[in-house]
C-alpha cells in the first residue's frame, strides 16, 4: 500500500488533476470535504486555483479551516499548491479584506510594472533552502507556472525556492511540516512527480 494523502476539497478546479498526479506516485488518495477526515489526516494536500478571496471563502463556508489547524496541531504534513500556497499566508493583495490561513508570515503580492500577467509557462526553480522537498532535483530545473500573484514570505527561513519573473519571488515556501509550491506539479513532468513523491515520503516512518 502506498502512502496516504487527503486532498482538501474546497471546490478548486485543479482537484482532479492533483488527485491523479498523487495516485501516479502510488499514493492512496482521498478527496474529501469532511471535517472529521481532514482533522484526522496525517498528510494533507491543499490545491487551489482562481481567486484567493473566493478560495478562502469556500474553505471557510465548508468549515474546513479549524480541521486543517487541528490536523497540523496533531503533527500532520501539509502541501499547498498554486493558490493553495497563497492561502497559507496572512493575506493577499488580490483580496485585501480577506484573511489567509496565517500559517506562513508574509503577504501575496501582484506582479507589477509592465510584466505580462499571468506568469504562464515554464520557469526555473533556484536557491533551494531546506532541500527535502526537492531531493533528487537539481537547482535550475524547470516547472510549470500559471499565476498573477506571488508569495512574499516575511522571514528568510521560510523561503524554500525562488523563481525570477521581473522580481525574484518564492516559488516554494515552508514552515516546519507546512510546505507550499506556486508551480503546478501535476503539469511539471518528472520534476513535479519527484516533488510529490518526496512529499509523500514525509512522515512515512510514522505511519
Amino acid at each position: 500500500m502506498g502512502a496516504e494523502a487527503v486532498v482538501v476539497d474546497h471546490g478548486a478546479g485543479n482537484l482532479a488533476s492533483v488527485v491523479r498526479a498523487l495516485r501516479r506516485q502510488g499514493a492512496e488518495v482521498e478527496l474529501t470535504s469532511d471535517p472529521g477526515r481532514i482533522a484526522a489526516a496525517q498528510r494533507l494536500v491543499l490545491p487551489g486555483d482562481g481567486h484567493f478571496g473566493e478560495a478562502m471563502r469556500a474553505l471557510r463556508e465548508r468549515g474546513l479551516e479549524a480541521p486543517l489547524e487541528n490536523a497540523l496541531d496533531s503533527g500532520a504534513w501539509l502541501l499547498g499548491i498554486c493558490v493553495g500556497l497563497q492561502m497559507l499566508f496572512t493575506g493577499s493583495d488580490e483580496a485585501p479584506g480577506v484573511r489567509g490561513l496565517g500559517l506562513l508570515p508574509g503577504r501575496v503580492r501582484r506582479f507589477g510594472g509592465r510584466l505580462r500577467v499571468p506568469h504562464i509557462g515554464w520557469n526555473q526553480l533556484e536557491e533551494f533552502g531546506d532541500a527535502s522537498l526537492f531531493r533528487g532535483i537539481p537547482e535550475g530545473g524547470y516547472a510549470y507556472f500559471l499565476h498573477s500573484f506571488y508569495a512574499d514570505p516575511a522571514e528568510g527561513r521560510h523561503w524554500l525556492a525562488t523563481t525570477e519573473y521581473g522580481v525574484r519571488f518564492a516559488s516554494a515556501a515552508a514552515n516546519g511540516r507546512i510546505f507550499g509550491i506556486q508551480f503546478h506539479p501535476e503539469k511539471s513532468g518528472r520534476l513535479g512527480a519527484r516533488v510529490l513523491s518526496n512529499f509523500l515520503g514525509f512522515g512515512a516512518q510514522e505511519n
